[in-house]
């Protein structure tokens, strides 16, 4: 079995890689080639953290394994650790033996950034100039840097619920040589194309927020009850997600549907987009969201390419298990 610990992942995993995995991935699914299992996503009862497990089966890619981790929100003030915590099993889908495990920490980070840049890719209008971020937290500023690559923007905005973060995405666009704004929720209607990256359990992006046209990830809801956005903004969008039973299970349409708003047949996957079996954006003035979830096929494949590349370097450490 081969250990590929966390400290090696920032010199073998690229954002351009993490997103030809995730974007092959999306394709995968919605042609039917690939699977997610069902989500185990619970809160512990001590440290007010949340773990769970996300597995699959891509039969294209002979990936087969799952994640284990979650969310310890007192991690960074209690012990400098980031507050996200997570660790890759691949197993060799013809033994059922143990093929590898993998640091998961920025490979979920990468993966989350590539999913929704995907997404913008995708349904973003072509002549989007502004970004605007939710949320400025460590999973934030890999989203800007990967959105970033998509469109030719001129400006960022952010929100956040502590201001005092903003700075965090005003140096990821100050890199880039983008502008970056700070604005009140209703000033979003300014964004193009909208980032929501938060841990909430109550919305703040609001329905009279969005402007006609834009697009929305919404990249934080992934447990029951969180929610980013007001119900009623899913029902005017067009909803794209990556999984549409954890879209509606653990979702952002998770609300909208328990509200009646919209059925999860108005679901549509982001790989039948990819795959042209859909068309995705209609119209310069609709609003898409993607209800970015995370499944656990997107953890394998980045986990899967991390492993190939540490084995040819040398970094990988092998173990008889």
């Amino acid at each position: 079995m081969w250990i590929v610990p966390e400290r090696e992942i920032a010199g073998l995993m690229t954002r351009a890689a993490a997103f030809d995995a995730v974007e092959q991935v999306f394709a995968a699914m919605a042609s039917g080639d690939a699977c997610n299992f069902p989500v185990v996503r619970e809160a512990l009862g001590h440290e007010d953290a949340l773990y769970g497990f996300k597995g699959g089966f891509d039969r294209a890619g002979l990936t087969l394994g799952l994640k284990a981790g979650g969310y310890w929100p007192n991690n960074l003030e209690r012990r400098g650790l980031i507050n996200h915590q997570s660790t890759v099993f691949l197993f060799d889908p013809d033994t059922g033996k143990p093929s590898a495990m993998v640091g998961g920490n920025l490979l979920t980070a990468l993966r989350t950034a590539a999913a929704s840049s995907v997404s913008i890719k995708h349904l973003a209008r072509p002549d989007a100039k502004v970004i605007g971020m939710i949320g400025a937290g460590h999973q934030a500023t890999f989203q800007l840097r990967a959105a970033l690559e998509q469109r030719a923007f001129d400006k960022v905005i952010g929100w956040n619920y502590h201001p005092e973060m903003l700075p965090n995405l005003a140096q990821v666009a100050e890199e880039a040589g983008v502008p970056f704004e700070a604005v009140d929720l209703p000033g979003m209607d300014e964004a193009d194309v909208i980032i929501s990256i938060t841990s909430a359990f109550s919305p703040s992006l609001m329905a009279d927020h969005v402007s006609p046209g834009t697009h929305i990830a919404c990249m934080g809801t992934d447990t029951r009850g969180k929610q980013e956005v007001e119900a009623a903004l899913v029902a005017r969008a067009t909803v794209f997600t990556d999984e549409v039973a954890q879209s509606v299970s653990i979702g952002e349409a998770q609300h909208a549907i328990a509200e009646g708003l919209i059925t999860q047949a108005d679901l549509i996957q982001l790989g039948a987009v990819i795959n042209s079996t859909h068309p995705g954006r209609t119209s310069d003035d609709q609003i898409t969201l993607f209800d970015g979830t995370g499944v656990g096929l997107q953890d394998l494949a980045v986990a899967a390419a991390v492993v190939n590349l540490a084995v040819d370097r040398g970094v990988a450490i092998q173990v008889d298990f």
